[in-house]
Parts: structure tokens; C-alpha cells; sequence
């Protein structure tokens, strides 16, 4: 007897994207069981996929869509840009204008440099960092992911089996045949551990170039990260001629000027992306003048060449100035209100059905954990094989009900949303506490 499921036109799709494709996907995020979900729209914050299914997006591609999907003033200028060229080997004024409002949101945003994705921005900030301070290494905090960069991956998803002493966290690639060479420049520390992280950091402090932190790291756990513990960070890299660069691809939503404005700290370079490109390939590091310097040849500075083919191209650096200006404080503020409208709802939820569960997170954006208390740092966060059970149950759950959450069961809300669309996540997430998980 053939099922539904060998008939439809997405298991079609697949059985087609097998043949060509590593695991029939581009990105391993897009897989799902038994076959990834294919879209045919979206629309604000829903998406229609090709078996004509409406679903409520809570993951807004990684969280990259702010304005959610074919924003009507996205949609506009992108036309008009597209009559006039998709690309040059020349400079264009609108990639002024939008480093000019970035600048504008950040003092700390002395100059920009604009790439093509969180991950170059990150990649292009540490080379940054070693050729203004002339040192090798870096330091980056156990569990957090800062793109695909080599350095940057180390102890990006280390296990029980391979991460060492919590005191001083083992070194462990996170692809095979990665050198050996360079993970070795990279010191590794424990998240939200001020008094650990510094002393592992003291240990090589004559050879770091930088520190790099997420404040809400998602792989961590999406937990803010402790203001004394960040505090401790600026104080150490100031004090010892070390650069502090903070990934802000994904938080930079999180306020006007971004997550690090919370803190009241200012770092000497802030890497960004995602919510800037106005749903097109974006990223941009930005910081003190002294240290972009390194990055132009007309300055004694200049040690560090860079290009791009597609960097600044006006479809991004134009749909992203359009996002940014129309995600403006006071949507800021509305879009933070209405998380923290689903972060209570979601709470009262684990109360009442006294499931096993957690929700963390700030901003626009929050995370679902199995796990009775919210997790302070990766080894908390960590997964047994019991709770990754559980979390695929309840995402499949959400699939079931119509809502799309990032793999880690989060969610990232875009201002099409209102009231209704998060009352509906949590009474389904209600639902599936009730169903899948254990009882405290």
C-alpha cells in the first residue's frame, strides 16, 4: 500500500535533491523528517508550502528577517534597483547611506566595512584584530557558534566524551582534518565564568589579538549573558591591549543600537549581519577608526588587503537600509513587548502543566528549553539523548500545529506578527507540553 507521504510533490522534491545535493539540502537547518518542507511563498510572517500548507514562521530564516516575508517596501525597492543593476565593480552611494544609519544607531560604529554574511563579517573581524595588535590568537567561549571559520568553530559542539575540565575546556574541531595548527591559537572558556575565563585567558594573554563573545549566544542557550561577567571581559582586554569583538548578527535586533547597548559597553569591533540585508546575503564589521584603518590603503595603518565581489552590492546594502530604517525604536520596542507578551504566556504554561521546561532569551527572540531550569552556559544547555527525543517530539508537534521554530525550538518574531500570532505559538506550545514532555 503507498502511503500519502510517497505521493506528495515535497517527497518528490527530495528524492530529486538526493541526486544532486549533500543529503538532498544546501544547509543541514533545512532538513527535517522525513523530507525537508518546501515553500512556494511567504507572506509577512506566514509560508505556504507546495502542498498548499499555511504556517506561522517563527524562524524567519535564522531570525534574518525582521520584516518577515516580501515586504511590500523590500519588495519596491529591490525592483527599482534591479532596473539599474544588480552589481558593480564600482561604489555606489547607497552603501554610504547605509553605513551612515548603522553608524547612526551605534557611536561605537566608527567605520564599516560591508561583506556578505555573519560568517565573513566574524572572519574579517578576527584578521582584523590580528593585524592591528600583530598577535595570533584568539579567545572564544565553549559552545558558541560565530559561523564557519576554522578558529572560530573550535569548541563549537563539543560532547561529555571530548570537552575536558570545565576549568580549562578541551580544544575540539568541529570538522574533520581541521589543522591541528590552528586549533591551537584558540583559548576556549567556559560562558558567564568570569573567574575561570579570565585566568585561561592570562595564560596567553601576550598572544591574544581578541576576545569574541555573543552576549545571547543561541547554541549556549540563548541566555543573556551576566553584565558583571561582560564587564570582567572589557576591564581584562583593556587592561592588556586585547581586542573585544562581540557578535551581534544575531542580537543586534535585540535593541536600537544593538544587545551590547543593555550592557553599556562598547567594544572595539561588533560583528553583524542577517536582519541588516533585509532578507538578501549581508554582513558588516564595524568599530573604533584606528582599527577599520588596517583595512584601507590610504592609511599608514594598512596591513590587511580585502575584497569582495559581492560586498556592498546595492540590492543588500539598499533592502538593508530600508529594514533599518523601518525597524525603528518604536517598532524595536513593539516587537520586545510582544516577546515578552509569548515569554509569559510560555512561562504560565510550564506552570500550569508542570512540564519539564525552561524558556530564556531578551529582545525579539527566545528559546524553549527541556530542562526545569534555563541553562547558564553550554554544559547546561547540552542535550541528553533523552531531551533531544523530547525536543524533536515537541518541534514536530509545532510543524503539526502550523508553526515553523528554529531547530532549537526558538523563536524569532518579525513585526508583521501581533498579539493573536504569539497567543497562538504558546497555547500550541501548551499542547505540547502537555503531550510530550515529563512532569516536575
Amino acid at each position: 500500500m503507498t502511503t500519502q507521504i510517497d505521493v506528495t510533490r515535497s517527497a518528490a522534491l527530495y528524492e530529486r535533491a538526493l541526486q544532486v545535493l549533500p543529503g538532498g539540502v544546501s544547509r543541514n537547518a533545512a532538513l527535517h523528517d522525513p523530507h525537508p518542507l518546501y515553500v512556494d511563498k511567504g507572506q509577512g510572517c506566514r509560508l505556504t508550502d507546495v502542498e498548499g500548507v499555511t504556517r506561522l514562521d517563527f524562524a524567519n530564516n535564522m531570525a534574518s528577517l525582521i520584516h518577515g516575508h516580501a515586504d511590500p517596501d523590500m519588495v519596491r525597492l529591490v525592483t527599482e534597483q534591479l532596473r539599474r543593476g544588480t552589481a558593480f565593480n564600482v561604489a555606489t552611494e547607497i552603501e554610504i547611506r547605509c553605513a551612515e544609519h548603522l553608524r547612526s544607531r551605534n557611536p561605537g560604529f566608527e567605520k564599516l566595512r560591508f561583506v556578505n554574511s555573519g560568517t565573513e563579517a566574524l572572519m574579517v573581524g578576527v584578521k582584523a584584530a590580528r593585524a592591528f595588535t600583530g598577535r595570533p590568537m584568539i579567545a572564544k567561549a565553549e559552545g558558541a557558534y560565530h559561523g564557519g571559520y576554522d578558529y572560530l568553530e573550535v569548541s563549537q559542539a563539543p560532547t561529555p566524551a571530548n570537552w575536558g575540565d570545565i576549568a580549562d575546556p578541551a580544544l575540539v574541531p568541529l570538522v574533520g582534518g581541521t589543522p591541528r595548527s590552528a586549533v591551537n591559537e584558540v583559548v576556549v572558556f567556559p560562558f558567564n565564568d568570569a573567574e575561570r575565563t579570565i585566568a585561561l585567558l592570562e595564560r596567553s594573554k601576550d598572544k591574544l589579538a581578541a576576545v569574541v563573545i555573543d552576549l545571547m549566544p543561541h547554541r549556549i542557550g540563548l541566555n543573556p549573558a551576566d553584565p558583571a561577567y561582560v564587564a570582567a571581559l572589557r576591564d581584562w582586554t583593556a587592561r592588556n591591549g586585547v581586542l573585544l569583538l562581540i557578535d551581534e548578527v544575531i542580537t543586534f535586533r535585540s535593541t536600537y543600537g544593538g544587545l551590547q547597548q543593555q550592557y553599556n559597553v562598547q567594544p572595539d569591533l561588533t560583528a553583524l549581519g542577517k536582519m541588516i540585508g533585509g532578507g538578501f546575503p549581508i554582513g558588516a564589521i564595524a568599530g573604533r577608526a584606528e582599527i577599520m584603518d588596517v583595512l584601507n590603503p590610504r592609511s599608514p595603518r594598512y596591513v590587511f588587503p580585502h575584497s569582495g565581489t559581492f560586498s556592498a552590492n546595492p540590492i543588500s546594502v539598499g533592502a538593508g537600509l530600508a529594514a533599518m530604517e523601518k525597524f525603528d525604536q518604536r517598532e524595536v520596542d513593539r516587537l520586545n513587548q510582544l516577546a515578552r507578551r509569548a515569554v509569559k504566556g510560555v512561562e504560565q504554561a510550564i506552570r500550569e502543566t508542570r512540564a519539564a521546561a525552561s524558556v530564556t532569551g531578551a529582545g525579539s527572540m527566545f528559546r524553549i528549553h527541556l530542562k526545569p531550569a534555563p541553562p547558564r552556559d553550554y554544559r547546561q544547555a547540552y542535550l541528553s539523548p533523552e531531551e533531544n527525543k523530547r525536543l524533536k517530539a515537541l518541534l514536530d508537534h509545532m510543524f503539526d500545529e502550523g508553526f515553523i521554530l528554529i531547530n532549537s525550538c526558538s523563536a524569532a518574531l518579525s513585526t508583521p506578527m501581533n498579539e493573536s500570532d504569539v497567543d497562538a505559538l504558546v497555547a500550541a506550545l501548551r499542547s505540547g507540553f502537555e503531550k510530550v514532555l515529563p512532569k516536575i
